[in-house]
Order: C-alpha cells, then structure tokens, then sequence
C-alpha cells in the first residue's frame, strides 16, 4: 500500500524540502499552496510522486473539499505559514494579526481537523499529524507578538491532537526550527534585531536537514509518538535569548 502525504505550504522553502523528501522516501505527496507556479515547480521535482492542490488553509470549506477527496492520509505536515512586519505591540494593525492567526493557528487546525477524519474513516486507520512549530514557540523575538503568539498555540494544538488521537492510532508531532536557511530567514545573514536593541548576525542551517527529520518520523509506526523536537543552527540566540 502506498502511503499519502500531504504538506502545506509545499510551493518552496522548507515545505518544498519536505515534500520532496518525503517522496524520495516513496510517499505519494500532494503539496498545497496558494501559488500555483510555485506548487508546479515542486511538483516537477518530484519524479512522478508529488501532486499539486491550490488551497489557502484559512478557507475552512476549502480545506474540507480538499481532503475529503482523499482515499486516505497518513501523514500530514502543517507547514504553511507567515509572518507580518516587525511592529512594537502598540503599533501593531489588527488585520496583519488575524492574517497571522488564521494561516498559522486557524490553518493548521482545519487541516488538522480535516486529515484527522480521513484517518479516522481509512483501513487500517491512524496516521501522524506534524505541525510546524518555530523556537519562536518558546522564546519570542523583538516585535514579533503575532507570530510568537500563533506558534505558542501550536504548541496547545499538538498536545490536543496527540491527546485525542491516543485511541485512533494518530499521533502528532511539533517540530521547532531555529534557522534553516531559505528566502524566510536570509535577513538572519544581514542581521536581525536583538532583544538588547542591537543588530546580529545569525547563524543558519541547511534546510534539508529539517526534511531528513519530517521522513524519519513519518517512517516511524504510529505506536512510537514523538511530541516535540528542537533543531536549529547551532549558535543562534535561543538558549539564553534576551
């Protein structure tokens, strides 16, 4: 039996990565997006096994069409996310919060939901839920409350998928990245606020290496539950951070 991945945000960065890690790991995949030119790039490095849909997480009946065209998941990864300008909190605009919200909570619980009653209904049933967490779910940088804010939550939505998902055979798995070099983090090489108020340079690591991980646990049997994992680039501000 073939096993069916889904990752969000598969049009590039580390959801392209991941997407097509995990077909090389013999996974049919369908990657989701919101850029179709994007998604079609991925999908033409895929060898055959990547499959495109365009979809914006934040549209719950969308997301709901989506999967419930699906035979079966046995693995979603919830990467799709964004970010908003760097503001203090009193200047922040409430639309760039919801904006934040919505794909990065909101998103990722709608396809959580939504995958989550595939593997309820498929046979065998089960399957593996990774969120996309950030080390921003533990320690927030300077002017980014929003995003800080919708990554915490993450947190709150992995341990209740987890929790729930005990007597179906579907675990979840937060997985928080400090770093992995892609269009997102190529300030962190020209420099970046600190909490102090100065300007630092920071490391940053090859994103590939953040997919290796996504294949591991998703190769592993849904009886071995990993809840959380830390990789980052060794050196950047986190332990300490402030």
């Amino acid at each position: 039996m073939t096993r069916v991945a889904v990752v969000t945000g598969g049009g590039s960065g580390l959801g392209r990565e991941m997407a097509l890690a995990l077909a090389g790991a013999g996974f049919q995949v369908w990657v989701t997006g919101r850029t179709e030119d994007k998604l079609r790039e991925t999908v033409a490095l895929g060898e055959g096994r990547v499959e495109l849909a365009v979809l914006d997480v934040a549209d719950g009946g969308a997301v709901r069409r989506f999967f419930g065209g699906l035979e079966r998941v046995d693995v979603l990864v919830n990467n799709a996310g964004t970010g908003s300008p760097a503001a203090a909190v009193q200047d922040v605009r409430e639309e760039d919060w919801r904006q934040v919200v919505d794909t990065n909570l909101t998103g990722s619980f709608l396809c959580a939901q939504a995958a989550y009653d595939v593997m309820l209904r498929q046979d065998p049933k089960g399957g593996r839920i990774i969120n996309n967490g950030s080390i921003s779910a533990h320690v927030p940088r300077p002017q980014g409350i929003a995003y800080t804010a919708s990554k915490h939550a993450i947190s709150g939505l992995t341990k209740g998928l987890e929790l729930e998902g005990r007597a179906h055979g579907i675990t979840a798995c937060q997985i928080d990245i400090g770093n992995a070099s892609t269009a997102m983090t190529a300030r962190m090489e020209q420099g970046v606020l600190q909490p102090d108020g100065s300007i630092a340079v920071e490391p940053t690591f090859d994103p590939k290496i953040v997919a290796d991980f996504v294949v591991q646990i998703a190769q592993l049997p849904t009886s071995v539950a990993v809840p959380t994992l830390t990789v980052m680039a060794a050196g950047m501000p986190y332990v300490g951070r402030g």
